[in-house]
């Protein structure tokens, strides 16, 4: 197999991150199929299609025919088996539950084609603690899209020592055909490389909050108009979401056994109010009145 038999792609997930992963595929060729559970979260996804796509061509980024094409490669559904039966590449994007990761790859490791490859958009669980749910662990990998994944180019290609090099260079192949960057991470480290860095700049932020160094706000423009950051630590982890930052620190933790991985106070103390930032209306900062 190589990326040329790549021509149907399945997205578990029709989320923040999962519909717009699906909406990339489909202006980039792919006969796309998005699946969720939630009908609702379904109608919110295509409603994002059937606006983004006319958005693009009336700023001129596409032709009017491209865009009914991209649409038409374009389905959503809430039949996963449906979704799956064709799939030559699944990309996973659910929330971050072990469990119901290993739940869902066992499930499409029946549905899907044997020659498909099953990937986890995963950026807190490594795909090691997901391959042996199937019986096809060479073919299962972490690949990481940034938020927003419409925009943002970077790609991590996870290769953890179960994965073949056959499937990691169809999914840096893929990327490319995405038009994204991939980065080939050699080893299962958590955090991968970007959020590995971005960790240590949360935990200092956060530090510095809680001393009484200086507000959120202020630390944040210190990192945008000082260190030309385009966002804040703060800002960006309500972008990202609070519970992925909470997420992370605990596998951190899982990992290491230090306490001093465990996530801050205050972050834990959003996390268990469910405050998760811009997708709950309130985080860091609150966005209820915007």
């Amino acid at each position: 197999m190589n990326i040329d038999d790549v021509k149907n792609i399945c997205i578990i997930g029709a989320g923040n991150m999962g519909h717009q992963i699906s909406l990339q595929c489909a202006i980039k060729g792919y006969n796309t199929t998005c699946f969720d559970i939630s009908e609702e979260q379904l109608k919110k996804a295509e409603a994002f299609a059937d606006s983004y796509l006319p958005g693009r061509v009336a700023k001129g980024k596409m032709s009017e025919d491209d865009a009914k094409a991209a649409r038409a490669r374009l389905r959503f559904t809430s039949d996963m088996a449906d979704a799956a039966k064709e799939a030559d590449y699944v990309i996973e994007a659910a929330v971050e539950v072990l469990a119901l990761k290993r739940k869902i790859f066992a499930d499409l490791d029946k549905m899907a084609p044997a020659h498909a490859i099953l990937a986890t958009n995963s950026s807190a669980i490594v795909s090691s603690r997901i391959a042996d749910a199937t019986s096809r662990p060479e073919k299962v990998l972490n690949l990481h899209f940034f938020n927003p994944a419409l925009v943002m180019k970077l790609v991590e290609v996870v290769q953890g020592p179960h994965v073949s090099d056959e499937t990691c260079q169809i999914s840096m192949d893929l990327c490319t055909k995405l038009d994204k960057v991939a980065v080939h991470v050699k080893k299962e480290v958590n955090g991968f490389l970007l959020n590995r860095i971005f960790l240590r700049i949360y935990e200092e932020a956060q530090w510095m909050l809680e001393m009484g160094v200086a507000s959120v706000e202020d630390i944040d423009k210190a990192c945008v108009y000082g260190a030309g950051h385009p966002m804040g630590p703060f800002t960006l982890m309500d972008l990202t979401g609070i519970d992925l930052a909470y997420t992370m620190g605990m596998e951190s933790f899982r990992v290491s056994g230090d306490p001093a991985d465990l996530p801050r106070p205050q972050l834990v103390s959003h996390y268990t109010k469910g405050e998760y930032g811009q997708k709950t209306g309130k985080g860091w900062y609150d966005y209820s009145k915007k």
